[in-house]
Protein backbone atom coordinates (compact mmCIF):
# COMPACT_ATOMS: atom_id res chain seq x y z
CA UNK A 1 0.00 0.00 0.00
CA UNK A 2 1.00 3.63 -0.51
CA UNK A 3 2.76 6.16 1.64
CA UNK A 4 0.88 9.48 1.55
CA UNK A 5 1.24 13.02 2.86
CA UNK A 6 -1.69 14.36 4.88
CA UNK A 7 -2.21 17.90 6.16
CA UNK A 8 -4.47 18.46 9.15
CA UNK A 9 -6.44 21.70 9.55
CA UNK A 10 -9.14 22.87 11.92
CA UNK A 11 -11.83 25.51 11.56
CA UNK A 12 -13.51 26.30 14.89
CA UNK A 13 -12.63 22.80 16.08
CA UNK A 14 -14.14 21.16 12.97
CA UNK A 15 -11.05 19.33 11.71
CA UNK A 16 -10.23 17.80 8.33
CA UNK A 17 -7.34 15.95 6.77
CA UNK A 18 -6.29 17.23 3.34
CA UNK A 19 -4.90 14.95 0.64
CA UNK A 20 -3.49 16.62 -2.46
CA UNK A 21 -4.43 15.03 -5.78
CA UNK A 22 -3.28 13.16 -7.71
CA UNK A 23 -2.93 10.81 -4.77
CA UNK A 24 -3.92 7.41 -3.46
CA UNK A 25 -7.55 8.44 -2.97
CA UNK A 26 -9.03 5.07 -3.93
CA UNK A 27 -6.82 3.40 -1.32
CA UNK A 28 -7.56 6.00 1.35
CA UNK A 29 -11.38 6.08 1.22
CA UNK A 30 -12.00 2.53 2.53
CA UNK A 31 -9.58 3.23 5.40
CA UNK A 32 -11.23 6.48 6.54
CA UNK A 33 -13.13 4.96 9.51
CA UNK A 34 -9.75 3.94 10.98
CA UNK A 35 -7.76 6.98 9.88
CA UNK A 36 -10.37 9.42 11.24
CA UNK A 37 -10.80 7.57 14.55
CA UNK A 38 -9.74 9.87 17.39
CA UNK A 39 -8.40 7.10 19.63
CA UNK A 40 -6.89 4.61 17.19
CA UNK A 41 -6.13 6.80 14.16
CA UNK A 42 -5.03 10.28 13.14
CA UNK A 43 -8.41 11.74 14.16
CA UNK A 44 -10.60 14.07 12.10
CA UNK A 45 -14.13 14.94 11.01
CA UNK A 46 -13.33 13.81 7.48
CA UNK A 47 -11.01 14.10 4.50
CA UNK A 48 -10.71 16.75 1.79
CA UNK A 49 -9.36 15.56 -1.56
CA UNK A 50 -7.93 18.76 -3.03
CA UNK A 51 -6.95 19.15 -6.68
CA UNK A 52 -4.65 22.20 -6.97
CA UNK A 53 -4.76 22.09 -10.78
CA UNK A 54 -8.55 22.42 -10.99
CA UNK A 55 -8.92 24.26 -7.65
CA UNK A 56 -11.58 21.72 -6.74
CA UNK A 57 -12.33 19.71 -3.63
CA UNK A 58 -14.19 16.52 -2.78
CA UNK A 59 -15.33 15.99 0.80
CA UNK A 60 -15.47 12.62 2.55
CA UNK A 61 -17.00 11.78 5.93
CA UNK A 62 -15.34 9.49 8.51
CA UNK A 63 -17.70 6.69 7.47
CA UNK A 64 -16.23 6.86 3.92
CA UNK A 65 -19.38 8.43 2.43
CA UNK A 66 -18.94 11.49 0.22
CA UNK A 67 -20.44 14.77 1.42
CA UNK A 68 -21.99 17.27 -0.96
CA UNK A 69 -20.61 20.32 0.80
CA UNK A 70 -18.90 21.63 3.92
CA UNK A 71 -18.47 25.29 4.70
CA UNK A 72 -15.64 24.71 7.16
CA UNK A 73 -14.19 22.16 4.75
CA UNK A 74 -14.20 24.72 1.95
CA UNK A 75 -12.58 27.35 4.15
CA UNK A 76 -9.95 24.77 5.13
CA UNK A 77 -9.38 23.95 1.45
CA UNK A 78 -9.06 27.68 0.80
CA UNK A 79 -6.49 28.01 3.57
CA UNK A 80 -4.59 25.04 2.11
CA UNK A 81 -4.69 26.65 -1.34
CA UNK A 82 -3.16 29.81 0.13
CA UNK A 83 -0.60 28.27 2.49
CA UNK A 84 0.61 25.38 0.35
CA UNK A 85 -0.22 26.27 -3.24
CA UNK A 86 0.19 30.06 -3.23
CA UNK A 87 -3.38 31.03 -4.16
CA UNK A 88 -4.14 34.74 -4.35
CA UNK A 89 -6.62 36.90 -2.47
CA UNK A 90 -9.62 35.92 -4.60
CA UNK A 91 -10.36 32.62 -6.32
CA UNK A 92 -13.05 30.00 -6.85
CA UNK A 93 -13.17 26.59 -5.19
CA UNK A 94 -15.20 24.09 -7.18
CA UNK A 95 -17.42 21.49 -5.56
CA UNK A 96 -19.80 19.08 -7.24
CA UNK A 97 -22.64 21.60 -7.34
CA UNK A 98 -20.94 24.92 -8.15
CA UNK A 99 -17.92 27.21 -8.15
CA UNK A 100 -17.67 28.77 -4.66
CA UNK A 101 -16.11 32.28 -4.64
CA UNK A 102 -13.51 32.80 -1.92
CA UNK A 103 -11.99 36.05 -0.69
CA UNK A 104 -9.02 36.07 1.70
CA UNK A 105 -9.59 38.55 4.52
CA UNK A 106 -6.47 37.95 6.64
CA UNK A 107 -3.48 35.68 7.07
CA UNK A 108 -1.54 35.22 10.31
CA UNK A 109 1.07 32.47 10.22
CA UNK A 110 -0.75 29.16 9.74
CA UNK A 111 -4.22 30.76 10.07
CA UNK A 112 -6.18 32.13 7.12
CA UNK A 113 -9.48 33.97 7.48
CA UNK A 114 -11.68 33.82 4.41
CA UNK A 115 -15.09 34.93 3.18
CA UNK A 116 -16.98 32.21 1.31
CA UNK A 117 -20.06 32.49 -0.89
CA UNK A 118 -22.22 29.49 0.01
CA UNK A 119 -24.95 30.22 -2.54
CA UNK A 120 -28.69 30.70 -2.23
CA UNK A 121 -30.51 28.45 0.23
CA UNK A 122 -33.53 26.43 -0.90
CA UNK A 123 -36.51 25.56 1.27
CA UNK A 124 -37.98 23.14 -1.26
CA UNK A 125 -38.30 19.77 0.43
CA UNK A 126 -37.46 18.05 -2.86
CA UNK A 127 -34.05 19.76 -2.90
CA UNK A 128 -32.87 18.06 0.30
CA UNK A 129 -34.56 15.60 -0.53
CA UNK A 130 -37.23 15.17 2.16
CA UNK A 131 -40.63 13.50 2.06
CA UNK A 132 -42.69 16.67 2.50
CA UNK A 133 -44.59 18.79 -0.02
CA UNK A 134 -43.49 22.13 -1.47
CA UNK A 135 -41.66 24.65 0.72
CA UNK A 136 -43.06 24.09 4.21
CA UNK A 137 -42.56 26.87 6.75
CA UNK A 138 -42.26 24.34 9.56
CA UNK A 139 -42.55 20.57 9.72
CA UNK A 140 -43.29 18.27 12.63
CA UNK A 141 -41.21 15.09 12.88
CA UNK A 142 -41.80 12.21 15.27
CA UNK A 143 -38.73 10.39 16.62
CA UNK A 144 -38.12 7.87 19.43
CA UNK A 145 -36.56 10.80 21.33
CA UNK A 146 -39.67 12.98 20.95
CA UNK A 147 -41.48 15.12 18.39
CA UNK A 148 -39.63 18.13 16.99
CA UNK A 149 -40.50 21.19 14.91
CA UNK A 150 -38.03 22.05 12.17
CA UNK A 151 -37.24 24.15 9.11
CA UNK A 152 -35.93 22.19 6.13
CA UNK A 153 -33.20 23.90 4.11
CA UNK A 154 -30.62 22.95 1.50
CA UNK A 155 -27.42 24.98 1.10
CA UNK A 156 -25.95 22.48 -1.34
CA UNK A 157 -26.46 19.74 1.24
CA UNK A 158 -29.52 18.88 3.40
CA UNK A 159 -30.29 20.36 6.82
CA UNK A 160 -33.01 19.87 9.40
CA UNK A 161 -32.95 22.96 11.66
CA UNK A 162 -34.80 22.20 14.90
CA UNK A 163 -36.47 24.88 17.03
CA UNK A 164 -38.00 24.69 20.49
CA UNK A 165 -35.55 22.16 21.94
CA UNK A 166 -32.81 22.66 24.55
CA UNK A 167 -29.72 23.74 22.62
CA UNK A 168 -27.39 21.39 24.47
CA UNK A 169 -24.88 18.75 23.52
CA UNK A 170 -26.90 16.14 25.40
CA UNK A 171 -30.12 16.83 23.51
CA UNK A 172 -28.22 16.95 20.22
CA UNK A 173 -26.77 13.51 20.95
CA UNK A 174 -30.30 12.24 21.68
CA UNK A 175 -32.03 13.64 18.61
CA UNK A 176 -29.24 13.74 16.06
CA UNK A 177 -28.98 10.03 15.20
CA UNK A 178 -32.77 9.63 14.89
CA UNK A 179 -33.21 12.67 12.66
CA UNK A 180 -30.16 11.98 10.47
CA UNK A 181 -31.59 8.58 9.48
CA UNK A 182 -35.30 9.39 9.73
CA UNK A 183 -37.40 7.87 6.92
CA UNK A 184 -38.42 11.40 5.90
CA UNK A 185 -34.83 11.94 4.66
CA UNK A 186 -34.05 9.22 2.09
CA UNK A 187 -30.45 10.45 1.70
CA UNK A 188 -30.08 11.28 5.42
CA UNK A 189 -29.65 14.83 6.72
CA UNK A 190 -27.55 17.14 8.85
CA UNK A 191 -29.24 18.26 12.07
CA UNK A 192 -29.02 21.48 14.09
CA UNK A 193 -30.67 22.51 17.34
CA UNK A 194 -30.89 26.29 17.41
CA UNK A 195 -32.29 29.33 19.17
CA UNK A 196 -32.14 33.03 18.33
CA UNK A 197 -30.48 34.89 21.19
CA UNK A 198 -31.34 38.27 19.67
CA UNK A 199 -31.65 39.82 16.20
CA UNK A 200 -27.94 39.37 15.53
CA UNK A 201 -26.98 36.17 17.38
CA UNK A 202 -28.00 32.52 17.16
CA UNK A 203 -26.85 29.52 19.20
CA UNK A 204 -26.55 26.09 17.60
CA UNK A 205 -25.58 22.50 18.37
CA UNK A 206 -24.76 20.27 15.40
CA UNK A 207 -25.06 16.64 14.35
CA UNK A 208 -23.44 16.04 10.96
CA UNK A 209 -24.54 13.44 8.48
CA UNK A 210 -21.87 10.76 8.34
CA UNK A 211 -19.77 12.34 11.10
CA UNK A 212 -21.94 12.67 14.23
CA UNK A 213 -21.69 15.34 16.90
CA UNK A 214 -19.54 18.22 15.65
CA UNK A 215 -18.15 21.32 17.36
CA UNK A 216 -18.80 23.56 14.35
CA UNK A 217 -19.97 23.39 10.74
CA UNK A 218 -19.97 26.04 8.06
CA UNK A 219 -22.94 24.77 6.08
CA UNK A 220 -24.82 24.15 9.34
CA UNK A 221 -24.16 27.74 10.40
CA UNK A 222 -25.47 28.93 7.04
CA UNK A 223 -28.54 26.69 7.28
CA UNK A 224 -29.30 27.91 10.80
CA UNK A 225 -28.94 31.54 9.70
CA UNK A 226 -31.18 30.91 6.68
CA UNK A 227 -33.85 29.20 8.81
CA UNK A 228 -33.85 32.01 11.37
CA UNK A 229 -34.03 34.64 8.61
CA UNK A 230 -36.94 32.77 7.02
CA UNK A 231 -38.80 32.83 10.34
CA UNK A 232 -38.06 36.53 10.85
CA UNK A 233 -36.08 35.92 14.03
CA UNK A 234 -32.90 37.72 12.90
CA UNK A 235 -31.75 40.41 10.50
CA UNK A 236 -29.70 40.13 7.31
CA UNK A 237 -26.47 39.46 9.18
CA UNK A 238 -26.02 37.09 12.11
CA UNK A 239 -23.31 35.54 14.25
CA UNK A 240 -23.84 31.80 14.70
CA UNK A 241 -22.42 30.67 18.04
CA UNK A 242 -21.30 27.02 18.12
CA UNK A 243 -19.29 25.08 20.72
CA UNK A 244 -16.15 25.39 18.56
CA UNK A 245 -16.54 29.13 17.94
CA UNK A 246 -18.46 31.72 15.95
CA UNK A 247 -19.15 32.21 12.25
CA UNK A 248 -20.53 35.38 10.68
CA UNK A 249 -23.22 34.81 8.04
CA UNK A 250 -24.94 37.48 5.98
CA UNK A 251 -27.51 37.45 3.19
CA UNK A 252 -26.63 39.36 0.03
CA UNK A 253 -29.12 41.27 -2.11
CA UNK A 254 -29.19 38.34 -4.57
CA UNK A 255 -30.20 35.95 -1.78
CA UNK A 256 -26.82 34.22 -1.52
CA UNK A 257 -25.35 33.50 1.90
CA UNK A 258 -21.79 34.59 2.63
CA UNK A 259 -19.89 33.33 5.66
CA UNK A 260 -16.55 34.39 7.10
CA UNK A 261 -14.24 32.76 9.60
CA UNK A 262 -10.76 31.32 10.21
CA UNK A 263 -9.07 28.03 9.39
CA UNK A 264 -5.69 26.94 10.76
CA UNK A 265 -3.14 24.34 9.70
CA UNK A 266 -2.31 21.97 12.57
CA UNK A 267 0.33 19.64 11.13
CA UNK A 268 1.73 17.83 8.08
CA UNK A 269 2.48 14.13 8.31
CA UNK A 270 3.61 11.22 6.17
CA UNK A 271 1.30 8.26 6.69
CA UNK A 272 1.78 4.59 5.85
CA UNK A 273 -1.59 3.32 4.66
CA UNK A 274 -0.55 -0.22 5.52
CA UNK A 275 -0.69 0.83 9.18
CA UNK A 276 -4.48 1.25 8.84
CA UNK A 277 -5.23 -1.80 6.73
Amino acid sequence: MSQIVLFKYQALGNDYLVLDLPGALDEVIPLLPRICDRHFGVGSDGLLAFDPRAMSVRIFNPDSSEAQKSGNGLRIAAAHAVLVHGAGDQFDLRTADRANPVRVLARHGAEVTTELDIGRPSFRAADLPADFEGEPELVSIDTPAGTVTAVLVSVGNPHCVVFGQPVTRERCLELGPHLERHPAFPERTNVQLCEAVDRARVRAEIWERGAGYTLASGTSASAVAAACMRRGLVGEGVTVQMPGGNLAVRREANGNLVQSGPARRVFRATVELADFA
